[in-house]
């Protein structure tokens, strides 16, 4: 598998449910690329705008490394606000 697809419509059931006001998005990059694709870009991108909708804020997109490290898209830069 090289790719993982979300579905908004579960996330945010997920979100809605909890009563959430904030959250931090998290996958792992298994081949210990230190470094937010393209996709991964545009996804956050999109979970963003909808999260603005509900007065969500995403504070953060996390991605885990084999060896523990991490890309923050946050640290990086990538986050809307």
């Amino acid at each position: 598998m090289t790719g993982t697809l979300v579905d908004l419509r579960i996330l945010f059931t997920v979100v809605l449910k909890t009563l959430s006001t904030a959250i931090i998005l998290a996958h792992n990059h298994p081949s210990g690329t230190n470094k937010a694709s393209g996709a991964d870009m545009t996804l956050t991108k999109k979970i963003e705008q909808a999260a603005e909708l509900f007065d969500i804020r995403v504070l953060d997109h996390l991605i885990i490394l084999p060896d523990g490290n991490y890309f923050s898209f946050r640290d990086n830069g990538l986050m809307k606000n």
